[in-house]
Protein backbone atom coordinates (compact mmCIF):
# COMPACT_ATOMS: atom_id res chain seq x y z
CA UNK A 1 0.00 0.00 0.00
CA UNK A 2 2.60 2.20 0.97
CA UNK A 3 4.49 1.75 -2.45
CA UNK A 4 1.04 2.78 -4.21
CA UNK A 5 0.69 5.65 -2.44
CA UNK A 6 4.34 6.51 -3.04
CA UNK A 7 3.81 6.30 -6.92
CA UNK A 8 0.76 8.59 -6.26
CA UNK A 9 2.41 11.21 -4.78
CA UNK A 10 5.46 11.05 -7.43
CA UNK A 11 2.65 11.58 -10.41
CA UNK A 12 1.25 14.08 -8.69
CA UNK A 13 4.54 16.04 -8.08
CA UNK A 14 5.17 15.49 -11.68
CA UNK A 15 1.86 16.65 -12.62
CA UNK A 16 2.40 19.96 -10.75
CA UNK A 17 5.78 20.60 -12.00
CA UNK A 18 4.61 20.23 -15.84
CA UNK A 19 1.50 22.81 -15.01
CA UNK A 20 3.17 25.21 -12.87
CA UNK A 21 6.67 25.36 -14.78
CA UNK A 22 7.00 26.07 -18.69
CA UNK A 23 10.70 26.41 -19.64
CA UNK A 24 10.86 29.24 -22.32
CA UNK A 25 13.04 28.35 -25.54
CA UNK A 26 15.92 31.02 -25.55
CA UNK A 27 18.51 32.34 -27.93
CA UNK A 28 22.15 31.38 -28.38
CA UNK A 29 22.42 35.64 -26.98
CA UNK A 30 20.24 35.07 -24.40
CA UNK A 31 22.24 32.17 -23.48
CA UNK A 32 24.87 33.90 -22.52
CA UNK A 33 23.19 36.29 -20.74
CA UNK A 34 21.20 33.50 -18.72
CA UNK A 35 24.79 31.85 -17.87
CA UNK A 36 26.23 35.40 -16.69
CA UNK A 37 23.11 35.22 -14.20
CA UNK A 38 22.96 31.77 -13.52
CA UNK A 39 26.47 32.02 -12.14
CA UNK A 40 26.13 34.53 -10.04
CA UNK A 41 22.94 36.12 -8.86
CA UNK A 42 20.84 38.55 -8.17
CA UNK A 43 22.57 40.43 -10.67
CA UNK A 44 21.85 44.46 -11.73
CA UNK A 45 21.51 45.25 -15.20
CA UNK A 46 25.41 47.12 -15.08
CA UNK A 47 26.79 44.36 -13.62
CA UNK A 48 25.18 41.96 -16.11
CA UNK A 49 27.01 44.23 -19.29
CA UNK A 50 30.19 44.57 -16.89
CA UNK A 51 30.17 40.83 -16.88
CA UNK A 52 29.55 40.25 -20.62
CA UNK A 53 32.12 43.05 -22.29
CA UNK A 54 34.93 41.53 -19.97
CA UNK A 55 34.72 38.40 -22.27
CA UNK A 56 33.72 40.34 -25.37
CA UNK A 57 33.96 43.98 -25.45
CA UNK A 58 31.90 44.47 -28.41
CA UNK A 59 27.82 43.78 -26.29
CA UNK A 60 26.35 47.17 -25.95
CA UNK A 61 24.29 47.76 -22.92
CA UNK A 62 21.46 48.98 -24.83
CA UNK A 63 21.20 45.44 -26.12
CA UNK A 64 21.81 44.25 -22.99
CA UNK A 65 19.02 45.64 -21.47
CA UNK A 66 16.63 44.90 -24.20
CA UNK A 67 17.85 41.10 -23.98
CA UNK A 68 16.98 41.63 -19.97
CA UNK A 69 13.64 42.63 -20.91
CA UNK A 70 12.80 39.79 -23.68
CA UNK A 71 13.80 37.25 -21.25
CA UNK A 72 11.30 38.76 -18.30
CA UNK A 73 8.66 38.73 -20.81
CA UNK A 74 9.48 34.70 -21.54
CA UNK A 75 9.72 34.19 -17.73
CA UNK A 76 13.11 33.24 -17.91
CA UNK A 77 14.07 36.45 -15.74
CA UNK A 78 12.31 38.02 -12.69
CA UNK A 79 13.49 41.60 -11.70
CA UNK A 80 13.07 43.77 -8.87
CA UNK A 81 13.40 47.39 -8.85
CA UNK A 82 15.98 48.66 -6.89
CA UNK A 83 15.58 52.79 -7.27
CA UNK A 84 16.47 53.33 -10.82
CA UNK A 85 18.48 49.58 -10.61
CA UNK A 86 16.93 46.23 -11.88
CA UNK A 87 18.29 43.12 -10.13
CA UNK A 88 17.69 40.05 -12.31
CA UNK A 89 17.19 36.67 -10.63
CA UNK A 90 16.50 33.51 -12.87
CA UNK A 91 13.33 31.77 -12.72
CA UNK A 92 13.98 29.05 -14.61
CA UNK A 93 17.19 26.57 -14.18
CA UNK A 94 20.00 26.17 -16.15
CA UNK A 95 18.96 22.60 -16.25
CA UNK A 96 15.84 23.08 -16.79
CA UNK A 97 16.99 24.95 -19.87
CA UNK A 98 19.57 22.17 -21.34
CA UNK A 99 16.56 19.77 -21.42
CA UNK A 100 14.56 22.07 -22.71
CA UNK A 101 17.04 22.99 -25.81
CA UNK A 102 18.23 19.40 -25.41
CA UNK A 103 14.60 17.80 -26.69
CA UNK A 104 13.81 20.48 -28.94
CA UNK A 105 17.06 19.91 -30.71
CA UNK A 106 16.69 16.27 -31.04
CA UNK A 107 12.73 16.60 -32.26
CA UNK A 108 13.91 19.30 -34.91
CA UNK A 109 17.02 17.47 -36.49
CA UNK A 110 16.47 13.80 -35.31
CA UNK A 111 12.53 13.45 -35.53
CA UNK A 112 13.00 12.77 -31.42
CA UNK A 113 14.71 9.37 -31.85
CA UNK A 114 18.20 9.29 -29.94
CA UNK A 115 19.33 6.02 -32.16
CA UNK A 116 19.90 8.30 -35.17
CA UNK A 117 21.52 11.27 -33.33
CA UNK A 118 24.31 9.03 -31.17
CA UNK A 119 24.86 7.21 -34.79
CA UNK A 120 25.37 10.74 -36.33
CA UNK A 121 27.70 11.94 -33.29
CA UNK A 122 29.79 8.71 -33.27
CA UNK A 123 29.99 9.01 -36.86
CA UNK A 124 30.93 12.76 -37.33
CA UNK A 125 33.27 13.30 -33.75
CA UNK A 126 36.60 12.25 -33.20
CA UNK A 127 35.92 10.50 -30.15
CA UNK A 128 38.70 9.57 -27.94
CA UNK A 129 38.33 6.25 -26.08
CA UNK A 130 37.74 8.62 -22.63
CA UNK A 131 34.58 9.87 -24.51
CA UNK A 132 33.84 6.36 -25.88
CA UNK A 133 33.90 5.07 -22.31
CA UNK A 134 32.08 7.77 -20.73
CA UNK A 135 29.43 6.47 -23.04
CA UNK A 136 29.36 3.07 -22.36
CA UNK A 137 29.26 3.46 -18.82
CA UNK A 138 26.11 5.99 -19.12
CA UNK A 139 24.29 3.25 -21.18
CA UNK A 140 24.98 0.80 -19.03
CA UNK A 141 24.15 2.37 -15.90
CA UNK A 142 20.74 3.98 -17.99
CA UNK A 143 20.23 -0.35 -18.78
CA UNK A 144 20.50 -1.14 -14.94
CA UNK A 145 18.38 1.57 -13.96
CA UNK A 146 15.60 0.68 -15.95
CA UNK A 147 15.91 -3.24 -15.50
CA UNK A 148 15.77 -2.14 -11.13
CA UNK A 149 12.43 -0.16 -11.70
CA UNK A 150 9.19 -2.00 -10.23
CA UNK A 151 6.47 -3.91 -12.67
CA UNK A 152 3.39 -1.83 -13.41
CA UNK A 153 0.29 -4.58 -11.94
CA UNK A 154 -1.79 -3.28 -14.30
CA UNK A 155 -4.50 -2.30 -11.17
CA UNK A 156 -4.04 -6.22 -9.85
CA UNK A 157 -2.74 -6.39 -6.70
CA UNK A 158 0.45 -8.41 -6.27
CA UNK A 159 0.95 -8.90 -3.06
Amino acid sequence: MDYMRSLAAKDYICKQRQIMKTVPRISDTEWEIMRVIWGQYPLAASEVVEKLAAKDPSWHPKTVRTLLARLVTKKALDYKANGRTYVYSPLVSEAECVATASDSFLDRVFGGSLKPMLAHFVEQRKLSKEDLGEMKRLLEGQSKTQNTKPKKSHGRDTH
